[in-house]
């Protein structure tokens, strides 16, 4: 599992390296590793570059509200990052729409609640089916866009 951060995400992104860790998950931390402001685009481009060329499965972004990781991770092929909230919402992201990045805010979520989005997402399994209808038309408009 790769997971990197801004400043606003660093304190829950070391507590879900913990949480990762104690349920036997290998974790690379991609930054940031201190509380000096820094640019989100930075890290969230590092995470969802290795997992857009294959170099990764699946990994965790977090920054203050979640929004701009969020943003810059959708900007590559084939990323399927999620923002979430609740368990609720992290479990839907793999079952319906095989997300492979969580994103999290580290300055609106509790650590707890963050733990459990995580287990939620992790322990879900993508159903495909109908679902994977959707995620070829996302696949397809990207490839026209890359094309344009």
């Amino acid at each position: 599992m790769i997971i990197g951060s801004d400043h606003g995400g660093l304190e829950l992104k070391q507590i879900i390296k913990s949480y990762l860790e104690n349920r036997g998950i290998s974790v690379e931390d991609l930054g940031t590793s201190n509380s000096d402001s820094v640019d989100y685009p930075d890290f969230g481009e590092r995470v969802a570059r290795l997992i857009s060329k294959g170099q990764a499965d699946k990994g965790i972004l977090i920054c203050g509200t979640g929004v701009g990781m969020s943003i810059v991770a959708n900007k590559f092929p084939g990323i399927r990052a999620a923002l979430v909230t609740d368990d609720f919402m992290a479990r839907m992201a793999k079952e319906h729409n095989n997300a492979n990045v969580l994103v999290l805010g580290g300055r609106v979520l509790t650590q707890d609640s963050a733990c459990a989005m995580v287990g939620a997402w992790l322990d879900a399994s993508y159903e495909g089916g109908r679902h994977q209808k959707r995620l070829d038309k996302i696949a397809r408009i990207e490839k026209e866009i890359r094309s344009e």
